[in-house]
């Protein structure tokens, strides 16, 4: 099976709209990725917001190939979105891309004002997940 990568190995100088999926013909599992750093800028203000981001998913045919994802994510550096707003696309696309049978992501933003927020966005049946 010859599995076409874009990303991986390659040269990397600019952020991407779709991962690479690598095919899944496992059993059930859960994959955790922790995305340490995500900036995005504040919708007001414009000034960068900073934010750890977790993705859980339980696979049904791929995985994520983990350098188009920090492409993917890349994508939000210079995009003006409510931390709300920015785990709710990432959720919507991530789980659009994949297919999976489950799929969480949580958005853990710096404080600002003196205010954290945390924000979890959830696709599929968990119920499906194992």
């Amino acid at each position: 099976m010859t599995i076409e990568l874009k990303h991986l190995g390659k040269p990397s100088n600019e952020p991407v709209d779709e991962v690479d999926l690598i095919p899944w013909t496992g059993g059930p599992i859960v994959v955790r990725l922790d995305c340490a750093e995500l900036t995005s800028l504040c919708p007001v203000t414009g000034h960068p917001d900073y934010a750890a981001i977790e993705i859980e998913y339980a696979p049904e045919q791929h995985l994520v190939e983990t350098k188009s994802l920090k492409l993917y994510l890349w994508r939000f550096r210079d995009q003006r979105a409510f931390n709300e707003e920015l785990v709710d696309q990432i959720a919507g696309d991530l789980y659009q891309q994949i297919e999976p049978r489950w799929l969480r992501v949580t958005g853990r933003f710096h404080p600002r004002g003196g205010i954290a927020v945390t924000v979890t966005a959830e696709r599929g049946e968990p119920d499906r997940v194992v």
